[in-house]
């Protein structure tokens, strides 16, 4: 399980993957889930055995990886309670290319276009290439992702490494880092709008429709589902958007 391609296929921040432990690559991925706000301060970690299912790895390398993260002041890890997440600032962080700060900064319109123009191609270079392993792997993740209920947070977890396990599937590196980034846009704002009634449920749909097209090795299911699966990620982030300019109207109002 340590030795999973998936796995040591994590984007390079800062180090070479040859000089790190499995425990170090871990506690990377959870502190890009601190940095893009996909995991908040005061969050209470998800048990070791729920994030060494989700991340492929033993219960003693996530425990491992908690402890890193404990002695750099991200974690808060007490006796008799579950591991929360700190009140820590990691907005510069690069997650892959690029710092969520960065990706932040642009608009809408211009990442939705941007992800139309190169997740497709990018998710059906996957379709083509994509093993057995990979696969599996994302079978894993469609049956945790039933297991998480109404929790925002827990989906989101598993949504990250189904998506990313994808990206990487399409043989081009470069191209998967830079889709990554493009997906933890304004990520604070998809876990509102997965908080809202019926949409993990119609996420799910869409990730089982995915994972089908992709069993099948059919790349123009594979764009469609994803096609489908983007406009309502925009959609949703379009709408949340829009309901916070209106409460800073409302504000700016009341002020006057």
């Amino acid at each position: 399980m340590i030795g999973s391609p998936i796995l040591t296929q994590m984007p390079k921040v800062g180090r070479g993957l040859d000089r790190r432990t499995a425990r170090e690559m871990i506690a990377e991925k959870l502190m890009v889930l601190v940095a893009t706000n996909m995991l908040r301060p005061g969050d209470e970690l998800p048990g070791e055995r729920e994030l060494a299912n989700v991340l492929h790895v033993s219960r003693e390398t996530v425990r491992g990886a908690i402890q890193i993260l404990a002695a750099r002041g991200i974690i808060e890890v007490s006796q008799g309670s579950r591991s929360r997440v700190a009140d820590v600032d990691l907005s510069d962080v690069t997650v892959t290319i690029a710092s969520p700060n960065a990706i932040d900064s642009y608009d809408l319109e211009d990442v939705h276009a941007a992800r139309l123009h190169i997740e497709l191609k990018v998710v059906g270079d996957a379709a083509e290439n994509i093993d057995g392993e990979t696969l599996s792997k994302l079978e894993s993740l469609l049956e945790t992702q039933k297991l998480a209920g109404n929790d925002a947070m827990r989906f989101l977890i598993c949504d990250r490494e189904f998506h990313v396990a994808i990206y990487r599937a399409c043989g081009n590196p470069l191209l998967a880092d830079f889709v990554t980034d493009l997906y933890t846009y304004m990520m604070d704002y998809r876990r509102s709008a997965m908080s809202r009634p019926g949409a993990i449920e119609a996420s799910y749909t869409d990730h089982s429709e995915i994972v089908a097209a992709l069993r099948r090795r059919d790349r123009d299911a594979v764009v469609a589902a994803f096609h489908h699966h983007l406009i309502r990620i925009y959609e949703t982030t379009k709408d949340l958007l829009a309901g916070k300019e209106a409460g800073e109207e409302k504000q700016k109002q009341k002020g006057t």
